[in-house]
């Protein structure tokens, strides 16, 4: 489905739009228009990851020499998978072609990423991420150097 607000063409990707994400899209595109912050809120289930990544990508794509970034927070990784997973798939690829090159990017926590079985395995985050300093900080690698028994983190010291 394409519509417009004002001067963008949104590129949305389902028949029927709910009057919540409309209202939610003009509000987001105001937003945007004023070069500013936005923090909206719109019902569960109403559809707000898609209308924001739907009206994100369509601004962007109507005004490629005034480039913005979309910072988008999820409370877990699972969401942010999913996230990830619509916009790529269901949206990008189907509706906008591979032409649109819009990057998405998913970060998460050393809790999920660490492959250090000295670190990884802790039984909760703040160990994983205290386990993690502990090997990486730059204090540490220094005075490894001088002295090999201190431990450090042999992936993060043998990233290429």
């Amino acid at each position: 489905m394409e519509f417009q607000i004002k001067d963008v063409t949104v590129y949305f990707p389902y028949d029927n739009i709910y009057p919540e994400q409309y209202s939610y899209m003009v509000e987001l595109k105001h937003a945007l228009d004023a070069k500013g912050h936005a923090l909206l809120e719109i019902p569960t289930g109403i559809g707000k990851t898609i209308a924001l990544l739907s009206l994100i990508t369509s601004y962007a794509l109507s005004k490629p020499s005034n480039p913005i970034k979309l910072l988008y927070c999820t409370r877990t990784v699972h969401e942010m998978e999913k996230t990830l997973a619509r916009f790529v798939h269901q949206y990008q690829l189907l509706h906008l072609g591979s032409a649109a090159r819009i990057l998405a990017l998913g970060l998460s926590s050393n809790k999920n990423l660490c492959i250090d079985p000295a670190v990884a395995f802790a039984e909760n985050r703040d160990s994983v991420d205290a386990g993690c300093r502990k090997l990486t900080v730059s204090w540490v690698r220094a005075l490894s150097i001088e002295n090999p028994n201190i431990p450090t983190c042999p992936f993060f010291e043998n990233y290429e």
